[in-house]
């Protein structure tokens, strides 16, 4: 039973490379995700205040074309007024033309102030293109880089699943279905030494009883509490494998 778990643990190494450099792989596509709405968004706020400049142009062509209404209005009045010969007749125009002159004025300071606001946006459509533009430039450099650090982790993963596939023809088939059973609803390791009789994937205290069993490696051993399967670190029979390697390499750090 030993053995059967060697060649599971060197395939669980690669596993854990691979999923490793899945989820470097979604950060990275993350990256690429929030560079694109970033652009869509400087997009859309462009559009949207060209939009708005265009809606204050109209207006206020509207009320420059009715200022000249007014005024040819008040010409007329004017030429009209030259005419009259009647105190009350005089005296209303002059009021009329008085009342124009006001309108006159009034949509001349809405005028003033939508060409003002006109400015404003348009200054602020100045930034927002500037903005873009500095975005895009940075963006596309930093979309090569991504692009092309993913282009390595496919490669990796590709060569990793190619190794772990080789392993998996060696693997006893039950033992390696039970332990990729284990693995789809972890996502982490599932084959764990016991460390000071404690399981080292939940961390929990297990029975003398239990770590016995382990020692043996008679069979396999499931954690009671998290349902990983165990297995004695000390053990010859998985010498040579990757975990008995780093266990080495641990302890010659340690010295």
């Amino acid at each position: 039973m030993l053995e059967d778990l060697k060649e599971i643990l060197d395939i669980q190494e690669l596993d854990m490379k691979m999923l490793r450099l899945m989820r470097v792989k979604k950060e990275r596509v993350k990256e690429l995700q929030q560079i694109e709405e970033l652009r869509k968004e400087l997009h859309q706020q462009t559009a949207i205040k060209e939009s708005e400049i265009e809606e204050l142009g109209k207006n206020i062509q509207t009320l420059e074309l009715k200022i000249q209404e007014i005024v040819a209005k008040i010409k007329k009045l004017e030429a009209q007024q030259a005419n009259i010969k009647k105190a009350d007749e005089f005296n209303a125009m002059t009021q009329e033309m008085t009342q124009a002159e006001k309108e006159k004025i009034a949509i001349e300071g809405k005028v003033s102030d939508l060409v003002d606001k006109r400015v404003a946006e348009e200054e602020m459509l100045s930034k927002i293109k500037e903005s873009l533009k500095g975005s895009e430039e940075n963006s596309l450099n930093l979309e090569k880089e991504i692009k092309a650090s993913i282009k390595i982790i496919n490669e990796e993963g590709v060569a990793l699943k190619e190794q772990r596939d080789v392993l998996a023809t060696h693997a006893n088939p039950e033992t390696l279905q039970i332990y990729e059973r284990l693995l789809r609803n972890k996502k982490d390791r599932v084959v764990v030494p016991i460390e000071s009789r404690t399981c080292s994937g939940c961390h929990i205290v297990l029975t003398a009883q239990h770590e016995n069993l382990v020692r043996k490696g008679g069979n396999l051993v499931f954690c009671e509490h998290c349902s990983r399967i165990h297995y004695w670190q000390e053990s010859e029979a998985l010498e040579g494998s990757a975990m008995a390697t780093k266990r080495r390499r641990r302890r010659l750090a340690n010295a």
